[in-house]
């Protein structure tokens, strides 16, 4: 019986390390760096290495400055990722910035592949993220402050203050990917049947129209 007892803690051990290892939002690396080669036509889970690279490969100067903001959500997404520093290929990292006018809202969206950690350059955010029970977690943070988004999680960030605000946002993979989710149902490509987001929001086909003629596709980060 101790004998067994044992090998069940051993294989319990074995099970959580081997778990642990397998959760990781991107696959660990196999070299120093893998610089993308965002050209090549071979699709693979990331990108291609570059024979040979440079620093520029590294580097990316766009998070320096604010962004405009003259927009109907009245906030603008700045991505950091493998798209823009194709030398994150394999490294499980990225950032973006996120700013907002007063008022400004980066509306509900997800991260399939990251969880997301913020930190309030200026300003003073409401923030939250909704879990599967629907149960919302919401927080008011301000300069200086960080709060956290579990992976895969809806969540948005609003500027409630009288002043800009702005926030740089950081994520556990080279891409993580983004669905926000009023354009991706109301502007699908090819779209989600009148019929089905009628019923789903219970509104009239003259409303899903409505908010169908309002919304374009969102680019990703």
């Amino acid at each position: 019986m101790a004998i067994t007892g044992k090998l069940s803690v051993v294989a319990i051990v074995v099970l959580i390390a081997t778990f642990s290892n397998s959760v990781f939002a991107d696959p660990d690396l196999l070299q120093d760096v893998c610089v993308a080669d965002l050209n090549n036509a071979v699709k693979m889970n990331g990108f291609a290495c570059l024979a040979s690279f440079t620093p520029s490969n590294f580097f990316f100067p766009g998070l320096a400055l604010p962004a405009a903001t003259n927009n109907l959500l009245g906030s603008t997404v700045t991505p950091a990722n493998v798209m823009q520093i194709p030398g994150l290929n394999t490294l499980g990292v990225s950032l973006a910035r996120i700013d907002f006018a007063p008022g400004g809202l980066n509306p509900p969206h997800t991260h399939p592949r990251a969880t997301e950690i913020i930190f309030v350059l200026y300003g003073q955010l409401d923030v939250a993220f909704i879990t599967t029970a629907n149960v919302l977690v919401p927080l008011t943070i301000k300069q200086g402050e960080i709060f956290t988004f579990p992976k895969g999680l809806v969540h948005f960030q609003k500027n409630n203050g009288k002043v800009p605000a702005a926030a740089i946002a950081a994520f556990d993979s080279q891409n993580p990917g983004v669905q926000v989710i009023a354009s991706s149902l109301f502007a699908a490509t090819p779209p989600v049947a009148d019929n089905v987001l009628a019923q789903a929001f219970q509104i009239s086909y003259q409303e899903v129209d409505e908010i169908k003629a309002k919304l374009a596709p969102k680019k990703g980060y």
